[in-house]
Protein backbone atom coordinates (compact mmCIF):
# COMPACT_ATOMS: atom_id res chain seq x y z
CA UNK A 1 0.00 0.00 0.00
CA UNK A 2 1.86 3.67 -1.49
CA UNK A 3 1.72 6.23 0.97
CA UNK A 4 -0.40 8.10 -1.69
CA UNK A 5 -2.58 5.66 -2.93
CA UNK A 6 -6.60 4.95 -2.90
CA UNK A 7 -6.06 1.84 -0.20
CA UNK A 8 -3.92 4.33 1.64
CA UNK A 9 -6.18 7.37 1.66
CA UNK A 10 -9.42 4.93 2.02
CA UNK A 11 -7.88 3.20 5.00
CA UNK A 12 -6.87 6.87 6.51
CA UNK A 13 -10.83 7.68 5.91
CA UNK A 14 -11.86 4.97 7.91
CA UNK A 15 -9.19 5.83 10.54
CA UNK A 16 -11.02 9.32 10.75
CA UNK A 17 -14.46 8.16 11.00
CA UNK A 18 -13.55 5.77 13.45
CA UNK A 19 -11.94 8.56 15.70
CA UNK A 20 -14.76 10.80 15.50
CA UNK A 21 -16.99 8.15 16.52
CA UNK A 22 -14.84 7.46 19.14
CA UNK A 23 -14.72 11.34 20.32
CA UNK A 24 -18.56 11.61 20.23
CA UNK A 25 -19.18 7.87 22.29
CA UNK A 26 -20.59 6.73 19.55
CA UNK A 27 -20.28 2.71 17.38
CA UNK A 28 -18.57 2.61 13.79
CA UNK A 29 -21.47 0.63 13.09
CA UNK A 30 -23.90 3.61 13.31
CA UNK A 31 -21.95 5.64 10.43
CA UNK A 32 -21.80 4.61 7.11
CA UNK A 33 -19.04 5.43 4.40
CA UNK A 34 -20.47 6.66 1.03
CA UNK A 35 -17.60 7.13 -1.62
CA UNK A 36 -18.45 10.33 -3.97
CA UNK A 37 -17.23 8.90 -7.42
CA UNK A 38 -18.61 12.14 -9.08
CA UNK A 39 -15.94 12.13 -12.47
CA UNK A 40 -13.82 9.61 -11.36
CA UNK A 41 -13.00 6.46 -13.64
CA UNK A 42 -14.74 3.02 -13.40
CA UNK A 43 -11.01 1.73 -12.61
CA UNK A 44 -11.28 3.58 -9.57
CA UNK A 45 -14.56 1.90 -9.05
CA UNK A 46 -12.75 -1.32 -9.26
CA UNK A 47 -9.99 -0.50 -6.80
CA UNK A 48 -12.86 0.47 -4.44
CA UNK A 49 -14.90 -2.52 -4.89
CA UNK A 50 -11.88 -5.05 -4.51
CA UNK A 51 -11.02 -2.96 -1.16
CA UNK A 52 -14.78 -3.83 0.17
CA UNK A 53 -16.53 -0.80 -0.34
CA UNK A 54 -20.12 -1.41 -2.33
CA UNK A 55 -21.97 2.05 -0.94
CA UNK A 56 -21.36 5.05 -3.59
CA UNK A 57 -22.54 8.39 -4.33
CA UNK A 58 -23.01 9.80 -7.49
CA UNK A 59 -24.45 13.88 -8.78
CA UNK A 60 -25.11 13.09 -12.46
CA UNK A 61 -27.88 10.35 -13.15
CA UNK A 62 -25.96 9.66 -16.73
CA UNK A 63 -22.61 9.27 -15.37
CA UNK A 64 -24.25 7.04 -12.64
CA UNK A 65 -26.23 4.93 -15.19
CA UNK A 66 -22.94 4.19 -16.95
CA UNK A 67 -20.95 3.13 -14.28
CA UNK A 68 -23.14 0.57 -12.65
CA UNK A 69 -23.80 -1.18 -16.51
CA UNK A 70 -20.46 -1.57 -16.48
CA UNK A 71 -19.43 -2.46 -13.35
CA UNK A 72 -22.66 -5.20 -13.87
CA UNK A 73 -20.62 -6.34 -17.09
CA UNK A 74 -17.35 -6.98 -15.30
CA UNK A 75 -18.63 -8.62 -12.54
CA UNK A 76 -20.27 -10.81 -15.02
CA UNK A 77 -16.87 -11.57 -16.25
CA UNK A 78 -14.51 -11.72 -13.15
CA UNK A 79 -17.43 -11.78 -10.27
CA UNK A 80 -15.44 -8.47 -8.92
CA UNK A 81 -18.52 -8.13 -6.14
CA UNK A 82 -18.07 -11.54 -4.96
CA UNK A 83 -21.84 -11.90 -4.31
CA UNK A 84 -22.35 -8.60 -2.16
CA UNK A 85 -23.88 -6.23 -4.49
CA UNK A 86 -23.21 -2.61 -4.79
CA UNK A 87 -25.60 0.25 -3.73
CA UNK A 88 -25.51 3.37 -5.55
CA UNK A 89 -27.06 6.94 -4.27
CA UNK A 90 -28.07 10.19 -6.09
CA UNK A 91 -26.44 12.88 -3.91
CA UNK A 92 -26.98 15.57 -6.32
CA UNK A 93 -29.65 18.36 -7.29
CA UNK A 94 -32.12 15.98 -9.24
CA UNK A 95 -34.25 17.38 -11.69
CA UNK A 96 -37.87 16.16 -12.15
CA UNK A 97 -37.03 14.62 -16.11
CA UNK A 98 -34.77 12.58 -14.32
CA UNK A 99 -36.65 10.61 -12.14
CA UNK A 100 -37.68 7.89 -14.20
CA UNK A 101 -33.88 7.12 -14.81
CA UNK A 102 -32.61 7.61 -11.41
CA UNK A 103 -35.78 5.25 -10.20
CA UNK A 104 -34.09 2.42 -12.01
CA UNK A 105 -30.85 1.91 -10.20
CA UNK A 106 -30.74 4.42 -6.96
CA UNK A 107 -31.16 2.43 -4.15
CA UNK A 108 -31.83 6.22 -2.21
CA UNK A 109 -31.84 9.47 -2.93
CA UNK A 110 -30.50 12.46 -0.63
CA UNK A 111 -31.54 15.23 -2.92
CA UNK A 112 -35.49 15.55 -2.49
CA UNK A 113 -36.47 18.81 -1.83
CA UNK A 114 -39.94 19.50 -3.48
CA UNK A 115 -43.13 17.79 -3.93
CA UNK A 116 -42.75 17.70 -7.60
CA UNK A 117 -39.52 15.58 -7.42
CA UNK A 118 -41.47 13.11 -4.96
CA UNK A 119 -44.38 12.70 -7.23
CA UNK A 120 -41.41 12.10 -10.19
CA UNK A 121 -39.70 9.65 -8.22
CA UNK A 122 -42.86 7.57 -7.32
CA UNK A 123 -43.94 7.81 -10.42
CA UNK A 124 -40.59 6.49 -11.67
CA UNK A 125 -40.77 3.41 -9.46
CA UNK A 126 -43.94 2.13 -10.35
CA UNK A 127 -42.80 2.26 -13.82
CA UNK A 128 -39.79 0.71 -13.26
CA UNK A 129 -41.40 -2.42 -11.41
CA UNK A 130 -44.02 -2.13 -13.89
CA UNK A 131 -41.69 -2.90 -16.84
CA UNK A 132 -39.36 -5.26 -14.58
CA UNK A 133 -36.65 -2.91 -14.60
CA UNK A 134 -36.07 -2.71 -11.09
CA UNK A 135 -36.11 -5.51 -8.13
CA UNK A 136 -36.59 -3.57 -5.03
CA UNK A 137 -39.95 -2.80 -4.15
CA UNK A 138 -38.77 0.66 -2.13
CA UNK A 139 -36.55 3.66 -3.34
CA UNK A 140 -35.11 5.77 0.54
CA UNK A 141 -35.36 9.09 0.20
CA UNK A 142 -33.75 12.02 2.44
CA UNK A 143 -35.11 15.11 2.36
CA UNK A 144 -32.64 17.53 1.69
CA UNK A 145 -32.85 20.93 3.67
CA UNK A 146 -31.49 24.25 3.07
CA UNK A 147 -30.29 25.66 6.29
CA UNK A 148 -29.92 28.99 5.60
CA UNK A 149 -32.92 29.21 3.45
CA UNK A 150 -31.41 30.14 0.14
CA UNK A 151 -32.56 27.10 -1.86
CA UNK A 152 -30.05 28.06 -5.11
CA UNK A 153 -27.80 25.44 -4.12
CA UNK A 154 -30.71 22.68 -3.19
CA UNK A 155 -32.67 22.26 -0.45
CA UNK A 156 -36.15 23.03 1.04
CA UNK A 157 -36.88 25.43 3.65
CA UNK A 158 -36.80 24.17 7.25
CA UNK A 159 -40.72 25.06 7.54
CA UNK A 160 -41.35 23.56 4.52
CA UNK A 161 -39.76 19.84 5.47
CA UNK A 162 -42.66 18.03 7.95
CA UNK A 163 -45.09 18.62 5.23
CA UNK A 164 -42.67 16.98 2.42
CA UNK A 165 -41.91 14.39 4.67
CA UNK A 166 -46.07 13.64 4.99
CA UNK A 167 -46.16 13.81 1.17
CA UNK A 168 -43.37 10.53 0.64
CA UNK A 169 -45.43 9.07 3.46
CA UNK A 170 -47.82 9.22 1.25
CA UNK A 171 -46.02 8.10 -2.16
CA UNK A 172 -46.47 4.80 -3.31
CA UNK A 173 -42.51 2.76 -3.56
CA UNK A 174 -41.12 5.48 -1.55
CA UNK A 175 -39.50 5.27 2.13
CA UNK A 176 -38.65 8.41 4.18
CA UNK A 177 -34.89 7.75 5.98
CA UNK A 178 -34.47 11.30 7.35
CA UNK A 179 -32.79 14.38 6.19
CA UNK A 180 -29.67 15.72 4.39
CA UNK A 181 -27.98 19.03 4.13
CA UNK A 182 -24.55 20.46 3.09
CA UNK A 183 -23.62 23.66 5.15
CA UNK A 184 -24.00 27.16 3.99
CA UNK A 185 -21.41 28.79 2.31
CA UNK A 186 -19.12 30.48 4.76
CA UNK A 187 -21.09 29.36 7.65
CA UNK A 188 -19.44 27.55 10.65
CA UNK A 189 -20.18 23.67 10.03
CA UNK A 190 -20.54 23.21 14.10
CA UNK A 191 -23.50 25.49 13.94
CA UNK A 192 -24.73 24.10 10.94
CA UNK A 193 -24.78 20.52 11.85
CA UNK A 194 -26.34 21.00 14.84
CA UNK A 195 -29.44 23.05 13.08
CA UNK A 196 -29.62 19.82 10.94
CA UNK A 197 -29.63 17.43 13.90
CA UNK A 198 -32.22 19.18 16.07
CA UNK A 199 -34.34 19.70 12.78
CA UNK A 200 -34.41 15.54 12.48
CA UNK A 201 -35.47 15.50 16.59
CA UNK A 202 -38.54 17.51 15.37
CA UNK A 203 -38.91 15.48 12.38
CA UNK A 204 -38.79 12.20 14.07
CA UNK A 205 -42.03 13.23 16.55
CA UNK A 206 -44.13 12.48 13.82
CA UNK A 207 -41.95 10.13 11.69
CA UNK A 208 -40.04 8.09 14.13
CA UNK A 209 -38.75 6.00 11.20
CA UNK A 210 -37.00 8.46 9.68
CA UNK A 211 -34.01 8.45 12.13
CA UNK A 212 -30.67 9.13 9.58
CA UNK A 213 -28.96 11.74 8.57
CA UNK A 214 -26.51 12.30 5.46
CA UNK A 215 -23.75 15.05 6.72
CA UNK A 216 -20.19 15.55 6.22
CA UNK A 217 -17.71 15.77 3.47
CA UNK A 218 -14.24 15.17 3.60
CA UNK A 219 -13.25 18.78 5.21
CA UNK A 220 -16.27 18.26 7.97
CA UNK A 221 -16.89 14.75 8.68
CA UNK A 222 -15.85 14.64 11.98
CA UNK A 223 -17.81 17.14 13.06
CA UNK A 224 -20.95 15.81 11.00
CA UNK A 225 -20.54 12.82 13.33
CA UNK A 226 -20.33 15.04 16.71
CA UNK A 227 -23.25 15.61 15.46
CA UNK A 228 -25.33 12.71 15.11
CA UNK A 229 -24.26 12.16 11.01
CA UNK A 230 -25.38 8.36 10.26
CA UNK A 231 -23.92 8.82 6.35
CA UNK A 232 -20.43 10.81 5.46
CA UNK A 233 -20.74 11.44 1.46
CA UNK A 234 -16.96 11.57 1.39
CA UNK A 235 -14.49 11.91 -2.42
CA UNK A 236 -11.75 13.89 -2.15
CA UNK A 237 -10.33 12.58 0.70
CA UNK A 238 -10.54 9.23 -0.75
CA UNK A 239 -9.95 9.75 -4.89
CA UNK A 240 -8.04 12.53 -4.46
CA UNK A 241 -8.82 16.61 -6.78
CA UNK A 242 -12.11 15.94 -8.47
CA UNK A 243 -12.14 15.96 -12.18
CA UNK A 244 -13.29 18.89 -14.27
CA UNK A 245 -14.86 16.47 -16.59
CA UNK A 246 -15.88 12.55 -16.47
CA UNK A 247 -13.10 10.22 -17.23
CA UNK A 248 -13.59 7.07 -18.63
Amino acid sequence: MTENSIASRYQETCDRIAAACKKAGRSCDDVTLMVVTKFHPLSDVLELVRLGVRNFGENREQEARQKIHDLHHRDAEENILSGIPAEWSMIGQLQRNKCNSVARWASSVHSVDSARLVTGLSRGMQRALDEGERVEETLGVFLQVSLDGDTARGGAKEEEIFSLADYVDDADHLLLRGLMAVPPLHSDADWAFSQLYNLSQKLQVDHPHAAEISAGMSGDMEKAIAHGSTCVRIGTAILGPRPTHPTQ
